[in-house]
């Protein structure tokens, strides 16, 4: 079992430390941060001076260089998800960022102008709903890789076993990383989703649950972040399992999506979708290959669904995916294309069966997880489903709850709660928790990449394509080209900023914020105060003439009958 992180701290804080107290039972450590040197040692609970003012916290997310120095960032508040094989899960939901510095005097007016922008940056990714920890239970790997350790991996800590793809505040901790004998201080924090249900069918009760895992590596927001970069990281690569618990059994399912693995990228230009540009210099078989190669070793098999139009924009990629594909020539790797959206066009969404029943053989190949009550693992999952559209977000997040559900309900009768012939889709208490399930991690997963919820969760939370649905798309849309072009430059910079992938060096003798950039930066000065033309008034009265605009938009659309009922 991992070396579990400490659960209960408190934080005290004088002006030349702070001490953060292990409160565990038997525990006499305490982190001590000097404010000044930032040295980090581990001392005692009789070291801390009884002048030091105290508060509970609930974590460290760890520390971050800005203009004024370093900085101290803390889980305050956190709210139980549920509990995971007797470990207990909590999200995140509130921090607080203390300055080392007890002073500002030092800096110059640029230089603090520069410090606020930091800090907004960083207070905007801790806004984004969706972090996720445990202090006993390491969250950040599957339960079949899990199931496949050494006995050297099971002793270490929860951050040095982490699968660092999946721990978001890795960069955060960096310097607590360096020094083992204070890991149990440091809390590997996931993004994603979490969801957890004690259900019940023919009376038999397991608990089913649902985690997203969101990479940390190529991380961003919609239109900035596409394809891969030159280590073959996929753009919005988010691994999902679905786990089942019975009677000590467990049964876990895999699922992987992200970007199309080639050089490709799509600017916001103020279009309403701005036109795919895949590159004509870059070299795209080895960084397709990079991808897949890893994608190989940590899961088997691939079988690719690529949901993106067959026509008009969207085709361009969807042929050089295929080239791709059948370029590599590997026997690890099947590519299936399946037009959604010219598949199910007029509501006709039922049509997706056509692709289930396609790759259901392949579904029945590839298996799932399978561990019996006496620990014995009695099937392994041999591959993945790696689906994706243009966002990997709504067409994609439909066919995943499809497809989890289809070995949801070989995994349920195997296991003895689904009698022969029962069907899961019969059982209706546990079709709108499932159903629900999907839509709410269809929801997270697009507000951390596109700015808003998902589109298409009519379907997914009641299994019929509506015209409220379609009308509520819309608005997500609007939504959706507004962020994009006039917000997003700034998300994109505030999750560089967090993940480290951009360094704050307050010796630079230029802001970094007042030099002129191309347009991403320009969307950060767009979106923010300092867009000269708008005040923040106008700003407002800017999306609700979008608003207006595109709902008219959606109304014109509508078939003819619903305008009649009006």
């Amino acid at each position: 079992m991992a070396t579990a992180a400490y659960e209960q701290l408190k934080l005290h804080i004088t002006p030349e430390k702070f001490y953060v107290e292990a409160c565990d039972d038997g525990a006499d450590d305490v982190l001590t941060i000097d404010r000044v040197s930032t040295e980090v040692t581990l001392a005692v609970k009789k070291d801390v001076p009884p002048s030091a003012v105290t508060r509970p916290i609930f974590g460290i997310l760890g520390t971050i260089h800005l203009v004024a120095g370093n900085y101290l960032i803390v889980i305050t508040k956190k709210i139980k998800v549920g509990e995971f094989f007797s470990h207990v899960v909590w999200k995140a939901t509130d921090f607080d960022v203390l300055s080392y510095k007890k002073t500002m005097l030092h800096l110059t007016d640029i230089q603090l102008q520069d410090n606020k922008t930091f800090l907004a940056m960083l207070n905007h990714v801790l806004n984004v709903d969706g972090f996720y920890f445990s202090t006993t239970y390491d969250l950040t790997h599957t339960l079949q890789r899990l199931s496949n350790t050494s006995p050297e991996f099971q002793e270490m800590s929860l951050l040095e076993r982490a699968d660092q793809r999946f721990v978001w505040n890795g960069h955060l901790l960096r310097e607590l990383s360096a020094q083992p004998e204070v890991h149990r201080f440091a809390l590997p924090v996931l993004h994603g989703f979490i969801t957890m249900h004690s259900c019940s069918i023919n009376g038999k009760y397991f608990d089913w649950i649902l985690i997203s895992r969101r990479s940390c590596f190529r991380a961003g927001v919609r239109y900035y972040v596409r394809g891969i970069d030159s280590e073959g990281h996929a753009a919005n690569f988010v691994e999902t399992e679905q786990i089942v618990h019975y009677n000590g059994s467990k049964a876990s399912f895999v699922q992987t999506r992200g970007s199309i693995p080639v050089f490709w990228s799509q600017r916001p230009n103020l279009k309403y979708k701005p036109l795919p540009q895949i590159s004509k210099v870059a070299n795209h078989m080895d960084g397709f290959q990079r991808h897949f190669d890893s994608q190989v070793i940590i899961y088997g098999k691939q079988v690719i669904i690529n949901l993106i139009n067959q026509k008009g924009s969207e085709k361009p990629l969807e042929q050089t995916f295929a080239t791709m594909v059948s370029s590599l020539g590997s026997g690890m790797m099947r590519y299936i294309a399946f037009d959604f959206h010219k598949e199910c066009k007029n509501m006709r969404w039922d049509r997706l069966s056509i692709l289930l029943d396609q790759v259901a053989e392949m579904q029945d190949e590839l298996s799932y997880f399978l561990v019996d009550s006496a620990g014995q693992v009695v099937a392994n999952q041999e591959g993945v489903f790696r689906s994706n559209c243009m966002d990997c977000l709504d067409r994609t997040n439909v066919i995943q709850s499809l497809l989890a559900r289809r070995s949801l309900q070989a995994q349920l009768q195997r296991l003895g709660v689904l009698h022969v012939g029962q069907k899961l889709e019969e059982q209706d208490e546990f079709e709108k928790i499932y159903k629900n399930a999907w839509a709410d991690n269809a929801n997270a997963c697009a507000k951390q990449y596109a700015g808003t919820g998902a589109l298409k969760t009519d379907f997914t939370r009641t299994g019929k394509r509506t015209h409220l649905g379609l009308i509520m798309d819309g608005w997500n849309s609007m939504i959706r080209y507004y962020k994009n072009n006039f917000s997003d430059g700034f998300r994109q910079d505030s999750i560089d900023l967090f993940l480290g992938n951009y360094s704050v060096d307050e010796l630079e003798s230029h802001s970094p914020l007042s030099v002129p950039r191309d347009w991403k930066f320009l969307a950060v000065t767009l979106g923010q105060k300092h867009w000269p033309m708008c005040s923040s008034g106008e700003l407002q009265a800017l999306e609700h003439f979008l608003s207006f605009f595109t709902m008219a938009k959606i109304l014109s659309m509508l078939p003819d009958w619903s305008r009649k009922k009006r």
